[in-house]
This record gives structure tokens, C-alpha cells and sequence, in this order.
């Protein structure tokens, strides 16, 4: 039984090609901070990671299929497959990891509002209702 689902130069140039798209999708989406605007940055973040998902399973059948058939593969195609599959959420988490300069100003916020008496919680609230305000502003 040999099941195929692309042809050996189509799966080749595909699986060479798709993660350099990803990448610029990365440096595009960490110059945006899409994942880190609004109020509902969790769906956002939820839907990234479905995309991710999906795209490396797409990979992971495109290295798999190189050799023209997805089944039956060689053992050194599955544990390529593996390790860009790993790789690729490895992506995708460090994308998440907020950079030093937003850690930095998350402190220097906390230290302002600690020296001038209010809570971390009530800052919060204050900032979700301004970020709320720009919103329905642009609207």
C-alpha cells in the first residue's frame, strides 16, 4: 500500500519554501504585537496557535512526503518530520515570550504605581478602560 499525496519536486520545493513564509510571518507579527493588542488577546493567541498547529502538520506531511510517497516513509524522514514539527512550536512559543523592553516597562509601571500608592489591580483596570475607550474611538 503506498499512499502519496504530492510528487517529489512539488513536496521538495514546498517544504524548502513554506517555513521561509512562516518566518517572515513571525517578524511581521513581533513588529505588529498582533498577539498583544486588545482585550482579547487569549483568542488571538488561541487562533495563532491553531494556524500554527496546522502549519506543522503540513510540514511535517510535506518532509515526510519527499521521497514522492507519505506512507511508507523512512525512518530518517519521521525523525526529520519530528524535529522541524518540534521546532516549529518551539517557534511559536518563543513568539509568545514578551521582549525585555515590554518586561521592563511591565516593572517600571508596577514601581510608578507602587510609589504613588495604587494598586497593581486598579492600574490594570484603568488601562484595559483606556485601551476599551481607543478602541470604540476608532470605530
Amino acid at each position: 500500500m503506498k499512499i502519496s499525496f504530492f510528487d517529489v519536486a512539488t513536496a521538495t520545493a514546498l517544504s524548502q519554501i513554506l517555513p521561509v513564509l512562516l518566518l517572515a510571518l513571525m517578524v511581521e507579527l513581533r513588529r505588529t504585537e498582533l498577539h498583544r493588542r486588545g482585550g482579547r488577546f487569549h483568542i488571538t493567541r488561541g487562533a495563532m496557535a491553531a494556524f500554527f498547529g496546522a502549519f506543522a502538520i503540513i510540514e511535517t506531511v510535506l518532509v515526510l512526503s519527499i521521497d514522492g510517497r507519505l506512507y511508507p516513509f523512512r525512518w530518517s524522514d519521521l525523525v526529520a518530520a519530528l524535529v522541524i514539527f518540534a521546532l516549529l512550536w518551539l517557534l511559536f512559543i518563543m513568539s509568545m515570550v514578551p521582549s525585555r523592553r515590554e518586561h521592563e516597562k511591565a516593572l517600571e509601571a508596577e514601581a510608578k504605581a507602587q510609589a504613588t500608592g495604587e494598586s497593581t489591580e486598579a492600574r490594570a483596570k484603568a488601562t484595559a478602560d483606556d485601551d476599551d475607550e481607543e478602541d470604540d474611538d476608532a470605530m
